[in-house]
């Protein structure tokens, strides 16, 4: 997984025959050729002074404003252009159109300041080093502030926040291979293109490449309170692939509730999100809190038509973090709304062992249950939005997750689920596969708190169990998500 601190309307289609055309190529035409062609070795090592950089010396490289910071786009709309180094080696060609075609942006080390606390003398040119990626600003927060807004960078990698929001997870064009038994595959922007803006929204144009595939990215930002991006990602298989990820998000979780005694830890949580919402195509939302296992763990949501998915952060008080540095209760949820029948498959939920917060360990996306054929055109399109704001999920949201040891009964866990809303008329429904549930009981908690689920769990001799609850009406109909947990031996030990 990459390391954190920088730098995710139509259906998939069957194999589209590809066709050439007259006029000026565009990115997508590019993409074409490029999956023709036979797959061109990653570039050369990086030169002076940009290669072999600590964490500290990288940050220590800075656009410099007017040469490639802070250069305006539009009236609303300004760019940074980022050096490479660190986990950034790979150049790409950026373009940027303010109403009179595209214009590539040549790299030239005197567009940075350099930190001379980890530099001494800085070569005039650095042959074969390229921008790593670029950074969108908008008058998010205050009209007379240029705030961050988006990144691209690293891999196929971008992020972006609303107002009142700090970084946290990231988004994806693709993902290939994750949580396989084979080592990832990390297909990369090669070509970004801005495009004139149109008030507040920004289209924005991508070429993909890797030695599995091709593919093409065509994205309209919206920045605001939400800031939304309109995707449509067109993938281009040189193989056939099984082990695609469509609009993948990938984020970082160390501890919580649920599991705190995995680290040794001031703060009461440490994550960027720590929830798996999916609205699935039989009209269930499920919530799947996820966690940070002993060992790599990969869960498959099978559905057939999913309306949307997404990884939430569902804490939002600065007391649910202690953390006045990492603003953990500010950190964007990302949900995913599909446009079209993506048809069957699964959304993917991979969570990845981890001792710090430092690496990206949780990784979900959608699956499509038919290989990609090689020589193939694939196109999938969806909203994604960066919020703070929780979707509905039903007249009793569920609001945390807690579990622990019972010491007193050896060999049993105690779970208990926090809904908002009063309790009366209404009825549990817990099952766990070959595992036994005890002691369910249903209450209101104090000051209108809403209301608490608790239930004890024995596995006896389980080496995982499935977990499932759900609130019912008297009239049986579903008042709550489905909330879904998954328990391992190795993750928690005799319980």
């Amino acid at each position: 997984m990459r390391r954190r601190g920088f730098l995710a309307g139509a259906a998939a289609l069957a194999a589209l025959p590809r066709t050439a055309r007259a006029e000026t190529p565009t990115l997508l035409q590019e993409a074409r050729a490029l999956a023709a062609a036979p797959y061109a070795q990653a570039s050369a090592p990086l030169p002076p002074p940009f290669a072999g950089l600590s964490y500290n010396a990288y940050r220590g490289i800075r656009p410099i404003p007017g040469r490639a910071a802070m250069l305006p786009h539009g009236a609303r709309f300004a760019v940074d252009l980022l050096p490479p180094g660190l986990y950034f080696p790979d150049p790409v060609i950026i373009e940027r159109d303010t109403g009179n075609g595209p214009v590539t942006t040549a790299f030239d080390p005197a567009l940075f300041a350099f930190d001379p606390r980890y530099f001494n003398a800085v070569p005039r040119t650095a042959p074969g080093a390229g921008f790593s990626g670029l950074r969108l600003r908008h008058a998010l927060n205050a009209p007379e502030r240029m705030d961050e807004v988006l990144v691209m960078q690293g891999a196929s990698y971008f992020r972006a926040i609303g107002q009142a929001m700090t970084y946290g997870l990231s988004a994806r064009a693709v993902a290939l291979g994750t949580g396989g038994a084979k080592p990832e595959e990390f297909p990369r922007f090669t070509r970004l293109r801005l495009h004139p803006p149109e008030g507040d929204r920004l289209r924005i144009e991508a070429v993909i490449d890797s030695a599995s595939l091709a593919g093409h990215l065509d994205m309209v930002l919206h920045p605001g309170a939400n800031t939304v991006c309109d995707v449509t990602v067109t993938i281009l298989p040189r193989r056939e692939i099984a082990d695609i990820g469509i609009a993948p998000l990938t984020s970082m979780y160390l501890r919580g509730p649920l599991r705190a005694s995995v680290s040794d830890d001031f703060r009461p949580r440490v994550h960027d999100s720590d929830v798996l919402m999916i609205r699935n195509g039989a009209g269930e939302t499920l919530w799947r809190p996820i966690g940070n296992p002993a060992r790599l763990q990969q869960s498959a949501f099978v559905d057939d038509g999913p309306s949307g998915f997404g990884l939430l952060q569902s804490a939002r008080r600065f007391a649910d973090y202690e953390d006045p540095e990492a603003l953990y209760h500010a950190r964007p949820n990302a949900i995913v709304r599909p446009k079209g029948d993506w048809g069957h498959g699964a959304v993917m939920l991979v969570e990845i062992p981890t001792g710090d917060e430092f690496m990206d360990n949780i990784v979900a996306f959608w699956r499509p249950d038919a290989p990609l054929s090689a020589g193939g055109e694939y196109r999938f399109a969806y909203e994604l939005t960066f919020t703070l704001e929780v979707p509905e999920t039903g007249p009793h949201p569920i609001l945390q997750t807690r579990s622990g040891r019972e010491h007193h009964r050896p060999g049993t866990r105690r779970y208990v689920i926090d809904y908002a809303g009063a309790a009366q008329d209404m009825r549990p429904e817990i099952s766990a596969t070959d595992a036994r549930i005890t002691g369910a009981s249903l209450f209101a908690l104090p000051e209108g708190r809403g209301t608490r689920l608790s239930f004890l769990l024995t596995p006896d001799g389980a080496e995982s169990t499935e977990l499932r609850a759900q609130l019912r009406g008297d009239d049986g109909t579903p008042v709550s998500p489905v909330w879904l947990h998954r328990w391992t031996r190795a993750r928690d030990g005799g319980v």
